[in-house]
């Protein structure tokens, strides 16, 4: 089922897919000039925190997780980005290096854009540029939302939000009624929620006594997204 109207998803997820989506060709053209593209397997990283940007990252295909990691080694998954998504950016706007890592979720298929096209396209597209400004609004906004999540939520409603929000990002051919399947390990979803691997295994068996979940392998089926916007309390 859609959750439009049941869940607000808009304040929980980045809207970068609408940047390049029917871009003037001639602007497109520019930006995709001199790109390569490049297949990553599951768990190999695009970019790691704090190196410079050469360029940005398109997501042809497949999913990535954005993430930082603390002084201990411990890794803290910030969002994850799907099909259509533009990574990156961010670091070439600020004239710094990278702020995050970037590593791949499952097989992936990503366009890397030289840094010198990426900004040509800017100068010149008025469209593109009015859209990365919106883009950049937004994510704030959705950042803002995740900080006040980890702050004011339970472990067991942030798992909830969180299985609802990436519940969208797997959709494949959806038809109102079809369960979804999320293919993520409990350690990343774990990092996501912002706890440890343990608690996420034990919720995840509670939600599937109450019928919310499934589970086969390290899948997780969401059969009632209803009763996962309930336990996520949001207001």
């Amino acid at each position: 089922m859609s959750i439009r109207g049941l869940f607000p998803i808009d304040k929980w997820d980045f809207e970068s897919e609408s940047i390049l989506a029917d871009l003037p060709s001639a602007d497109l053209e520019l930006l995709m000039a001199r790109k390569s593209e490049q297949v990553y397997k599951k768990g190999e990283i695009i970019f790691r925190e704090g190196a410079y940007p050469a360029g940005i990252f398109y997501i042809v295909n497949g999913r990535v997780k954005k993430y930082k990691v603390d002084v201990e080694g411990k890794e803290q998954i910030i969002y994850v980005a799907n099909t259509g998504e533009l990574l990156g950016y961010h670091a070439i706007l600020s004239l710094d290096n990278y702020p995050d890592s970037a590593a791949v979720l499952e097989e992936s298929v990503i366009t890397f854009i030289p840094k010198e096209d990426f900004l040509d396209a800017i100068n010149q597209s008025n469209v593109l540029s009015r859209r990365l400004l919106r883009t950049l609004s937004h994510e704030f906004a959705v950042l803002a939302n995740s900080l006040t999540l980890f702050a004011q939520k339970s472990v067991r409603e942030r798992l909830a939000l969180q299985l609802i929000v990436i519940r969208e990002k797997y959709k494949v051919d959806f038809e109102p009624g079809m369960p979804v399947e999320i293919n993520m390990s409990r350690g990343d979803l774990a990092s996501l929620v912002g706890t440890a691997r343990e608690n996420v295994v034990r919720m995840l068996s509670e939600f599937k006594e109450e019928g919310t979940v499934a589970t086969r392998g390290r899948k997780i089926i969401v059969l009632d997204v209803k009763k996962l916007i309930k336990i996520a309390n949001y207001r």
